[in-house]
């Protein structure tokens, strides 16, 4: 009797199991189709996710994102870029001053460039953005970010009534399969986190 209660609790256990796994890996195709899709459309900014900044420059991942959104603006697609990401010492330059320089050395007109400095995740990102747009009187965006990134940072901006599209870095820093999985699986993790807690 013991033992059968035991293969049936085992038998139970595996079906739920290859559940959860056969969910994940539809949430991972998911994130990864979606961020394989530019939507960009006319709109009033381009909101640029943060990444690491080492000294005066970005890191190649946040450079890429910076030269996506100084093409939406040449192209007329947007009319403001709105760069996003704080400090992460009290020494460091912040994310969004770091952007600004990069994209005033590349011709942007600074009355075309606007900043926030005090987020650190992407969560905060948008909240600040929505922050700076609400008080610039802009209304529609295009966020920019790594492709795998953009499910999670769309969700996220929905939820906080920002009226966006997403469009992906033409080419990405995260080149190796290993960066890859390891990026799409952190991405997995933290949009069913955003799902269930809503951070």
């Amino acid at each position: 009797m013991k033992q059968r209660w035991i293969r049936r609790w085992r038998k139970r256990v595996g079906i739920a199991l290859l559940a959860v796994g056969i969910w994940l890996a539809a949430v991972a195709v998911w994130i990864s189709v979606f961020g394989g899709q530019d939507r960009a459309k006319p709109s009033d900014c381009a909101i640029v996710l943060g990444a690491a900044a080492y000294g005066n420059k970005p890191s190649p991942v946040f450079a890429e994102r910076i030269n996506h959104a100084i093409g939406l603006h040449r192209s007329g697609t947007v009319e403001y870029l709105l760069f996003t990401g704080g400090r992460v010492t009290a020494a460091d330059k912040s994310e969004s001053a770091v952007a600004r320089t990069y994209a005033l050395a590349a011709g942007v007109p600074a009355a075309a460039i606007l900043t926030e400095d005090v987020s650190r995740t992407t969560g905060q990102n948008l909240q600040e953005a929505k922050r700076v747009m609400g008080a610039k009187g802009l209304r529609t965006a295009v966020i920019v970010s790594d492709p795998l990134h953009l499910k999670r940072a769309a969700s996220m901006a929905a939820g906080l009534g920002i009226e966006a599209v997403t469009s992906p870095t033409p080419t990405s820093r995260y080149r190796s399969l290993g960066a890859k999985v390891s990026f799409l699986a952190r991405e997995v993790f933290y949009l069913r986190g955003y799902w269930f807690t809503g951070k």
